[in-house]
Formats: structure tokens, sequence, C-alpha cells
């Protein structure tokens, strides 16, 4: 086996990286290096996580990604790369359609030429839009986007089917429920908070805190990529793809979330209320028995549990590095 992690300066590229490391797994990483946010946060991250080797490669470039594919004998992907953010996609639609459209059909057409035995990639629970369900089921209707970011993870969801209908190639999404641990996104709620209440300053809280996350430890969520990705998806009467919710399946208030985050950092500050955001949505749940069927794992690690190492590392690293 030889994986390939696009996105592995990401938060969750980096972390998987480093745990098919542990494991033994021959694996190699690659990423642009976007500025989506600080560089040298993601830098900071790599080398923390001992990656130093991550290669600087940009999906969109076509030849290039050929010409690695063509040097390096793959024979898993997990297709990471992309660019992120809900709120981001109101204004900055562009890079959305070259990243998550462009890049993926050639992350596609890489893997259908040179023969991958499985293709991984990530998808979002954003896909689910306003859903009314209690439970978000994989088989549940998803075609209401609310956000581009969105649509473009449906269109990635759509794009793998269709490869796999066509090319008989086994592909499996993953439908990531808000992912939370050291080094995560600056840009997500945990990191806000917690940079909020180190420097005494006032926590934004949108929706009026009517809010709900099914917010997953990272730990877990690399782990059950681990697993899957010995697992490709039988073709028999239906194309080789499948769909997983890859979450906690337990949404959290999110007032909740900032209390137990206040009493692990031993801090406390007022709450800035704002309203919802545009794209965003009141409430994330992940059905996640069929990746329990599979796998015979599901995330586990309690909220209590993830907020305090969270918190730890947060604190520590603080101290000693420079957090965006």
């Amino acid at each position: 086996m030889k994986v390939l992690v696009t996105g592995a300066a990401g938060f969750i590229g980096a972390h998987l990286l480093a745990h098919l490391r542990a494991r033994g797994i021959d694996a190699i990483g690659i990423d642009n290096l976007s500025n989506y946010y600080s560089v040298d946060y993601k830098r900071a991250r790599v080398a923390a996580l001992g990656l130093d080797d991550v290669r600087i490669l940009d999906i969109e470039q076509r030849d290039a990604l050929n010409a690695l594919f063509d040097a390096e004998d793959f024979t898993h992907v997990v297709h990471l790369a992309a660019q992120a953010g809900v709120r981001y996609s109101v204004d900055n639609p562009h890079i959305y359609a070259s990243t998550n459209l462009v890049g993926f059909v050639n992350v596609l057409e890489a893997c259908r030429h040179h023969d991958i035995r499985h293709l991984l990639y990530a998808s979002s629970s954003s896909v689910y839009g306003r859903s009314d369900r209690s439970v978000f089921d994989e088989t549940d209707r998803v075609d209401s986007p609310i956000s581009l970011y969105a649509a473009t993870k449906r269109a990635n969801e759509l794009m793998a089917h269709s490869y796999a209908d066509l090319y008989g190639m086994a592909i499996s999404g993953m439908r990531f429920f808000t992912v939370y641990g050291p080094w995560g996104r600056p840009d997500m709620a945990p990191m806000l908070f917690a940079r909020a209440l180190l420097r005494g300053e006032p926590i934004e809280v949108f929706n009026h805190g009517r809010m709900a996350r099914d917010f997953t430890w990272i730990g877990d969520i690399v782990e059950a990529v681990t697993r899957l990705i010995d697992l490709p998806p039988a073709g028999g009467s239906s194309a080789p793809h499948i769909l997983y919710n890859l979450g906690r399946g337990a949404p959290t208030e999110l007032m909740t979330f900032i209390e137990l985050l206040e009493r692990a950092l031993g801090r406390h500050s007022p709450r800035r209320w704002r309203e919802m955001q545009t794209g965003d949505v009141p409430r994330t749940h992940a059905n996640t028995r069929r990746l329990q069927e599979a796998t015979g794992f599901a995330p586990q690690t309690s909220l209590e549990e993830g907020v305090s190492r969270f918190a730890g590392w947060y604190s520590a690293c603080a101290k000693h590095c420079e957090l965006p």
C-alpha cells in the first residue's frame, strides 16, 4: 500500500498523514500552502507533527499532478485538498470553482489513468443544508445546498459517482462533521472561542446561541479514515461509490461547548450576540451506523474529554508558538 494524501498541511490532512506513518503505512503528502489562513501556522502544524517532507503541489496544476502519479506507484488516494469555509464562499466564489471542482476533476482523472485501488475524498455535513431531519443519514436527499461551498461538495459527490459508474473506480466520500482538536483550522469556532477567552475578548455567538453541532475529535476522524482506506466499495449492480458520515453522532448546543471550554481554560468572556450568518445551518447530527457497520468503529471521544485535551494544547501552544 502506498497512499497519497492531498491537503496534507491542512488540519485533517496533517493529522491523517502523521497517523498513517505511525501505523507504518507508506504515505506521501502534498499541499499548495494557500493563504486562506496563515501559511506560517500551516508550516508550524506540519513541523509539530513531524511532516517536514510535505511536497508543495497544487491540484489545479494538472501536469504537475500527473507527473507525481507517474513517478510514484500510489495504490490509494485520500483527497482532502479543498477550499474550505462556508462563509468565505459567499464573497470568494471563483476559488471554490477552481479548487473544489477543477482540482477534483484533475484528481479523478489522475486516479483513473493510474489504476488507483481506492479513492477517498472529503465531503461535508454542509451538504445536508437546512435539513429538518432529526438525524442526518447518507440516504437523505441533499439537493438544496445553501452555500456555494456546500454546492461544490455535493457536486464532488455527483462527480465521484459518475466516475465510479463510468470506469468502475472504487470511490468513497466522507462527510465530515465539525472536526476539532490540536492545530485546528483558525477560522472554526473552537479556535475562535479559545483565542477570545485567552485574550479576554468577547466571544461572538451567532444565531444568539441557538445552534448545535456534532463536534468530532480529530483523533477519531483519522482513525475512521485509516480504517476506510483498505475498504473499497464493491460494485455489483451499482456503481462502486459510497458515502459515509464521519461524526460523533451526538450534537451539542453551542453554549454548552463554550461553557465546557471556559471551564477547561479557567477563563470567562462576555458574549457578543450575532444573527445567523449567510450560508450557515442551525444544527448538524450524524447517523454513523454505516461507518460502524463497515469498520467496527465510530467516533466516540466524549466532548468533555475532547474539549479538555484541546484546551490543554491551546494553552500550551499559545505560550511558545504564534497562533493566528
